[in-house]
């Protein structure tokens, strides 16, 4: 046999070989993908799971902004009687505390919220602090809260109000 022979009985059936497997890819191509797809994707639970976290850090990062603004903290954690020092430790305690209770929350939203979040609470240590290095030994700790709260007031735009609306754009992205 000869090759001119074998040519002519091969090359029919490589073509024809080669016209059937393209057939049938183009038939079955988009159950290919829809296998890829539904096998690799996300599946809708998780995502609402994640959302439902992702809801949840920025309800508990609202409560820390709340629980940390100095109108609230001071009226929260003020004994009649309390020293300066007392109640510069007490609000000192409690933001950290307060900090590192949240702090996983990081994972959920943006590095955006989490950097003003961290920038907040360390303005607001500084602030209790300075509020009370400008006190006399013998003052108490309304005399801090007050000196706080009218610097507090003193400031053209709330840094606590201007975090929870940060917050409220992030939740809204989400959606």
């Amino acid at each position: 046999m000869s090759i001119e022979s074998l040519l002519i009985e091969v090359v029919p059936i490589t073509v024809a070989g080669v016209v059937t497997v393209s057939v049938g890819y183009y038939l079955i191509k988009n159950d290919i993908d829809k296998y890829f797809r539904l096998r690799f994707a996300p599946k809708k639970e998780d995502k609402t799971q994640i959302l439902a976290l992702r809801l949840q850090a920025h309800e508990r990062l609202i409560v820390f902004v709340e629980r940390i603004n100095p109108a609230n903290l001071f009226l929260r954690l003020y004994t009649p009687g309390i020293s300066v020092k007392e109640l510069q430790a007490l609000v000192s305690n409690e933001i950290r505390s307060e900090y590192q209770h949240n702090v996983t929350q990081q994972l959920y939203v943006s590095e955006r919220v989490w950097n003003v979040i961290r920038k907040l609470k360390d303005d607001t240590l500084a602030m209790v602090n300075h509020g009370a290095q400008g006190l006399p030994e013998q003052a108490t700790g309304m005399d801090l809260s007050k000196k706080v709260l009218q610097h507090m007031a003193e400031i053209a735009d709330n840094p606590y109000d201007l975090t929870l609306d940060l917050i409220k754009k992030d939740i809204h992205q989400l959606f």
